[in-house]
């Protein structure tokens, strides 16, 4: 897949998913419950959380002293880290944080999951593919 293909699908992603969280507050009660997803505590802000930590770790990877390269933004290792953060953190979650969510819930969760590893497997394959070509005579 083309780079600039997987920026905008993660680009989509992302503003999907922060337009469901920015509407979330208004709509908390009937939407959670309709899709099965927790309603409070500590789930949300240590999503946030992670996807901060992702935020960070791709703006010390942006920062990094590399003249052969121009600034992109957080590139494909930026979009990578954040999607693999916020994937890990969510895994946690579902993994040990006794949720106790309907079938449909941990399906949207799980998927969601999914989605965000195996979009950063294929951003990190188009990004050593395209340093392979950019190293090639």
């Amino acid at each position: 897949m083309r780079r600039r293909r997987l920026l905008r699908i993660d680009a989509g992603i992302n503003l999907f998913l922060g337009g469901l969280l920015l509407l979330y507050l208004p709509f908390a009660g009937g939407a959670a419950r309709l899709l099965g997803v927790p309603l409070g505590g500590a789930f949300y802000p240590s999503l946030l959380g992670g996807v901060f930590v992702g935020i960070g770790i791709a703006l010390l990877f942006e920062a990094a002293d590399q003249p052969e390269r121009k600034v992109r933004g957080l590139g494909l290792h930026g979009a990578c880290v954040i999607n693999l953060c916020g994937g890990a953190i969510l895994a946690g979650w579902l993994l040990f944080g006794q949720l106790r969510l309907p079938a449909r819930g941990l399906a949207l969760l799980w998927g969601l999951t999914f989605v965000l590893v195996v979009l950063s497997g294929l951003e990190l394959a188009a990004e050593a593919g395209r340093r392979k070509d950019s190293r090639r005579p």
